[in-house]
């Protein structure tokens, strides 16, 4: 049977139609690739003679995700190919935008704007082996080379299932993943499945600026979003020693907080990148002379082994340490002034609660109908305000309830949270990197380097769990999402429990305007690659 979807110029044309599909998170055109993808497999004869094993899900949100099982008689072992197809937005290009979802032409007119581009990029872009565009890197490469193994798979060429798992919204917070976990868990009863491994085939990421490195991945690191909340005391400003501006306390904590590298984690050559903000604000909705009183600040926070337990408690002490310190910085500045004008200053001190202590607080207070009638209201009314905007909204109603604690810092946590996840003890696995390594090295000259952790994040995260629930309910207890329109499948991640693997493309400038695929990597090598990995599985 002839393949679609087997020589370098097919799987060009293939990735080329997926790329002009501009699926960016949360457009139409997202929604519309899910059934692009769907329709295109239902043309092959092996789902039209098995419908069943083709679907389109539904996620909560109308975006949708893909499924397609293909079978070898009663055979249990499969190997499950998983991606995304959403990418991120397009406003980076500037006045290319228009060409960002058109990689040919994108990477011809590039030739005419060199004077734009680093010399790293016209290097690449010369040797008339890279493509560029949106989505062509992150990761609808990887995608291509998946569709050409699902159709490796119909033509008989594995020994074992394979269940292919392409998802929306991996960019913002996963969940088109989220969603395909229970899924997941029930096809294992379903269709009488026994999971072997889960490759995804995001891209490699460069450890470092020009790293020419080319990588194999065991595991995908884990992400926190911490959040800090800062109410100040309200005053004129002609007035300031009668207040508190919680600017000044977001600032400490900002400056404690960004590239700390005492949140680093390290295993052997590879470490965690120090927290950095994502948001920082004050929370006043319009000028006036009054201080801003209410903050807001939120920071990326990345691990490997490290407890969610163990990260909040220094997460907390982040907290108190910056507030001591502005209660000496107000003091110092108290004295300074004291010397045109004698007064009486405030007298005060920073509190530090998380928001599980908050609400305890405020439940305490008001009993706890009229805080879930208030919180309830803020969700029946929340409009079109987005995950992390919404979490501080929350957190606000309640502090505005319990002023009397204030000035105060209350640590909570936002949407998305990434469990970290690994299969570097694991003996097949490992077995298996060793084999593909051996295999690019004797086919390709191409040396892979093992990682244990892809650093970029990746729905891999959620075919495992090993966090253990004491230490995920400091998580939980402190996000205002959780159970109020988010959720962490974490019962069918523990239940899951699949070996990982990622085998991805080369690429270049992630999430930049000047993203690129390495063109015979990504078309010639990958597909003997990930078609070896999985017979190497298989065989295990």
């Amino acid at each position: 049977m002839g393949n679609q979807w087997d020589s370098k110029q097919q799987l060009l044309e293939l990735l080329t139609s997926l790329v002009e599909r501009g699926s960016i998170t949360g457009s139409q055109e997202e929604v519309a690739l899910s059934e692009y993808i769907y329709y295109l497999l239902k043309e092959k004869k092996y789902f039209q003679q098995y419908p069943h094993y083709l679907e389109l899900h539904p996620v909560h949100d109308g975006r949708s995700f893909v499924t397609a099982l293909v079978k070898q008689g009663d055979k249990k072992d499969t190997i499950v190919l998983l991606s995304h197809f959403d990418v991120v937005d397009v406003k980076d290009y500037g006045d290319l935008k228009h060409m960002a979802f058109q990689p040919i032409q994108l990477t011809k007119e590039l030739k005419n704007r060199k004077s734009q581009l680093s010399e790293e990029v016209k290097k690449d872009l010369d040797s008339d082996e890279w493509l560029f565009g949106r989505g062509t890197m992150d990761m609808k490469a990887g995608l291509t080379v998946q569709l050409s193994m699902l159709e490796k798979a119909i033509n008989g060429e594995f020994e074992g299932n394979i269940l292919l798992v392409t998802v929306p919204d991996e960019e913002v917070n996963s969940a088109g993943m989220l969603s395909a976990v229970a899924v997941l868990d029930d096809f294992k009863k379903k269709f009488g499945l026994i999971y072997k491994a889960c490759i995804n085939s995001e891209p490699m990421f460069a450890k470092y600026p020009n790293d020419e490195n080319q990588y194999i991945y065991s595991g995908s690191i884990g992400k926190m979003l911490a959040s800090f909340y800062c109410s100040g005391i309200e005053t004129h400003v002609g007035e300031p020693f009668s207040g508190l501006n919680a600017t000044t306390l977001i600032s400490e904590i900002n400056r404690i907080m960004e590239l700390n590298d005492t949140f680093c984690e390290q295993i052997e050559d590879e470490v965690t990148p120090p927290p950095t903000g994502l948001m920082m604000r004050d929370l006043k909705q319009e000028y006036s002379v009054q201080i801003p009183h209410t903050s807001v600040s939120m920071y990326n926070i990345l691990m490997f082994k490290k407890s969610i337990e163990e990260i909040q408690e220094k997460l907390l002490t982040v907290a108190k340490k910056a507030a001591r310190n502005v209660e000496e910085f107000y003091k110092e500045r108290v004295t300074n002034y004291q010397k045109y004008l004698s007064f009486t200053p405030l007298n005060f001190n920073v509190n530090v609660v998380t928001y599980q202590e908050l609400l305890d607080k405020a439940t305490l207070k008001f009993g706890p109908n009229e805080i879930r009638r208030r919180l309830n209201y803020l969700s029946a009314n929340r409009g079109d305000m987005g995950d992390r905007d919404f979490s501080t909204k929350m957190v606000s109603e309640l502090a505005g309830l319990c002023k009397e604690y204030s000035p105060m810092i209350v640590l909570f946590y936002s949407p998305p949270f990434y469990p970290a996840v690994s299969s570097s003890d694991h003996e097949m696995i490992q077995n298996t990197i060793q084999n593909v390594i051996s295999f690019t090295q004797d086919n390709y000259d191409i040396s892979l380097n093992h990682q244990h952790y892809f650093p970029g994040l990746s729905d891999l995260s959620f075919v495992q769990l090993n966090e253990s629930g004491t230490s995920i309910a400091h998580l939980t207890s402190s996000m205002p999402l959780y159970g109020n329109h988010f959720h962490l499948p974490f019962q069918e991640m523990k239940s899951l429990d699949i070996p990982i693997l990622n085998i991805g493309p080369v690429g270049r400038d992630p999430h930049k305007w000047t993203e690129r695929l390495h063109i015979p990597y990504a078309l010639e090598y990958l597909p003997n690659i990930l078609g070896y990995a999985i017979k190497s599985l298989l065989k295990n």
